[in-house]
């Protein structure tokens, strides 16, 4: 096995394959082959006598899970290493040790329609006003925390403004309305693992012995619990492998901290370092406006991308008019790479925001190119599916009263709102959940016997439904769909129910596929996956389509052509971003991610225009684009393009030489300090970071920037 394995891989790879004991570091550029590494290491672990039971992977998405999972089996290694997510081991690890986490082992998972409900309800009970506390902002500012493994006792001993108390206030509802509804959000997920492993040191001890290697995928985008559960599963003996590229950290909006793969000498100082830098998926010249590119950022580990491939096509930088030519002209491109043999699903538009796919899917319609987005678990997320899906969930979590109120009445059953409110104060008053009331209506007051004999009809069908429970999932949904009368409710619907009835389907197939893979089917296990469901799991690459998606989305993937559009000041980087360094730097990684998506051909573009709230805005071209080390195509002099507002007839053309550091004085923005210089002759360009807070990239040219 040993020489099979040497023979497919360099000696960087060679190198982390055959590390055995101790931390190891594998700083992975985009393309080094870094998921061939992960799976071979596994494989020469085992080869070397390692069980594969106590072998432990981690990624971040299901779909890279299952691919690691089916190279290692292709490999012909032995099976039985876990390959997962985060959040997936997380569930499998509070399901075995619920007693000691403090929960109950048949836990829903709560999506985000169920977390926004939630809440709403926290905001509600709390007494105050949903316009001034937003419950989105309230769940943003909750999961924040939560990821920082901040208790709401923390934050309530530690308020002390007024957001920061009435915050404390939500938080502590909201997880109160989890508690009593059996249910964890994703964060808990993560929460009660970190608390559980370095709480209960019989449990960590458990997991160390039974993961005596650790190897952790896209370490990057690690957040703080994250970082804090690997620690405790290499306590005992630090056999932790983390791969990953700090150019690759794109989600500190969502709690990823970087600090984690750059200080990981600093928590583990024996570590072995290993550099990929092999890049064998893009040509020599996008590698290099990468390279020149993310060379700005200061936040990461010195490396380059060395190419294996041969020279190809010229990287295009277009301007265009407005968003409307930008996506006609993007489309025309397509139209040309396709009739020139390029097959669709090798083609793919990345922009920074999802509201940026309008006009490019009304350009695909019109020229008939097959496309297809990714954005979202919508399938998921339809009336039909979630009605299903909440009568599986009450099956193996009754105290689940989310899913509860959503399907008693659903199909019309003659229970109303009226009787829910009764039997739900009752279920308060003895302090029961909403589903043991309901199994005790004939106690509950006021409840017509009518009512009562329609709640015992609905109680003894779900009882029913919970018999007919075995290892397989298919056969419960059909009989769930049939005998809860949402199948005939549909079909009553005649042509709209017609395309729901599919979906209703489709979702059995996917239990049906579910049966045949899963090492041991469980209706558990499976409502566990769908909501572990991440938005770029829904990108088929089979479907023979053009791939429109946000820069986000596109980690893990790759393309023969790639056109990233929208490169203008405040889309990218984004206008959120404009006044913290470490927000620029992110945004430019995240172009980094974009570019080196891309194999043979890339295409980048802006537009002069672009209609925001209704308005078509003059823009500024972004100043990435001039940290790229090419020139840009032009429709129009160069004093179309300024930066700012100015009299024509003060543009000057001295461009004195500035540097990084530079106290200056500009006669609108005041006093600042030059962040990023950029010596481009004539066309000079100056990031400019003034004392009001405000940072702005000038042309020099143009911009009356006086040295202090």
């Amino acid at each position: 096995m040993q020489d099979k394995i040497l023979r497919r891989l360099t000696s960087a790879q060679q190198k982390a394959v055959f590390h055995k004991e101790g931390a190891l570091l594998v700083i992975a550029g985009p393309g080094s082959g870094k998921t061939r590494v992960i799976t071979y290491r596994i494989a020469a672990l085992i080869d070397s006598g390692i069980r594969p039971v106590n072998i432990c992977a981690i990624t971040f998405t299901n779909k890279a899970a299952e691919e690691m999972r089916q190279r290692v089996v292709a490999m012909g290694t032995p099976v039985g290493a876990h390959i997962s997510t985060f959040h997936s081991l997380c569930v499998r690890v509070l399901r075995q040790y619920a007693d000691a986490a403090g929960i109950a082992s048949n836990f829903s998972i709560f999506d985000a329609a169920d977390q926004s409900r939630c809440i709403k309800q926290a905001v509600k009970d709390c007494e105050l006003d949903t316009g001034n506390f937003s419950p989105a902002r309230m769940l943003e500012a909750v999961s924040t925390l939560k990821n920082k493994l901040i208790t709401f006792e923390d934050i309530e001993q530690s308020a002390d403004g007024f957001f920061d108390k009435v915050l404390a206030k939500i938080y502590k509802r909201y997880q109160h309305i989890l508690e009593d509804n059996n249910a964890l959000d994703f964060d808990d997920l993560l929460v009660k693992s970190a608390h559980l492993l370095e709480n209960q040191k019989d449990v960590c001890s458990k997991l160390n012995s039974r993961f005596r290697y650790l190897l952790i995928d896209e370490y990057q985008d690690t957040n703080h619990a994250q970082y804090r559960i690997a620690r405790a599963l290499v306590r005992d003996h630090n056999n932790i492998c983390a791969t990953g590229d700090p150019d690759q950290s794109i989600y500190r909006w969502r709690g990823a901290d970087i600090r984690n793969i750059l200080d990981f000498e600093r928590d583990w100082p024996d570590a072995v370092i290993v550099k990929l830098e092999e890049n064998f998926r893009s040509t020599p010249n996008i590698l290099k406006i990468a390279d020149h590119l993310i060379a700005a950022n200061q936040s990461r580990k010195q490396k380059i991308l060395i190419p294996t491939r041969k020279t190809g096509s010229d990287v295009i930088v277009n301007c265009f008019e407005d968003e409307h030519e930008e996506a006609q002209q993007v489309a025309g491109q397509i139209q040309r790479l396709i009739a020139d043999g390029l097959p669709a699903n090798e083609i793919a538009v990345f922009y920074r925001v999802n509201a940026a796919s309008r006009v490019f899917e009304e350009a695909f319609i019109k020229e008939k190119i097959p496309y297809q987005i990714v954005r979202g678990v919508e399938f998921y997320s339809r009336k039909e599916i979630r009605d299903v899906l909440a009568y599986l969930k009450i099956l193996v979590n009754p105290a689940d009263d989310i899913a509860l109120v959503r399907i008693i009445n659903t199909p019309a059953r003659g229970i109303g709102k009226t009787t829910v409110e009764r039997v739900m104060a009752y279920a308060d008053v003895h302090n029961i959940s909403f589903y043991e009331a309901l199994k005790r209506a004939e106690k509950v007051k006021n409840l017509a016997s009518s009512a009562k004999k329609r709640i015992a009809a609905f109680v003894g069908m779900i009882e029913g439904f919970k018999k007919a429970i075995n290892k397989e999932v298919a056969p419960v949904i059909e009989l769930v769909f049939d005998e809860s009368g949402l199948q005939k409710s549909l079909k009553d619907q005649g042509k709209d129910g017609k395309r729901a009835l599919e979906n209703v389907d489709e979702l059995i197939n996917s239990a049906a596929d579910y049966d045949k893979t899963a090492e041991e089917p469980s209706l558990l296990d499976y409502l566990q996956q769908i909501s572990l469901f991440s938005d770029v799991d829904t990108y088929d690459p089979s479907a023979g389509r053009v791939a429109l998606m946000t820069l986000h989305n596109t980690k893990g993937l790759e393309f023969e052509a790639a056109f990233i559009t929208g490169l203008e000041d405040g889309i990218l980087p984004h206008e959120r971003s404009s006044e913290d360094d470490d927000d620029i730097e992110e945004e430019r990684r995240l172009f980094f991610v974009g570019i080196t998506r891309a194999k043979s051909h890339l295409f980048i573009s802006y537009a002069q225009y672009r209609t925001i709230r209704g308005r078509q805005t003059r823009t500024i071209p972004s100043q990435f684009l001039y940290e790229l080390g090419i020139e840009t195509t032009q429709q129009q002099d160069d004093s179309e393009y300024i930066y700012e507002e100015i009299d024509d007839e003060t543009i000057s053309s001295n461009c004195e030489t500035f540097k990084k550091g530079q106290p200056v004085r500009h006669p609108s923005f005041g006093r600042g300090t030059i962040t990023e210089f950029h010596d481009m002759g004539q066309n000079s360009i100056a990031v400019v970071k003034f004392n009001s807070g405000q940072t702005k990239t000038l042309m020099l040219k143009y911009a009356k920037l006086e040295k202090i």
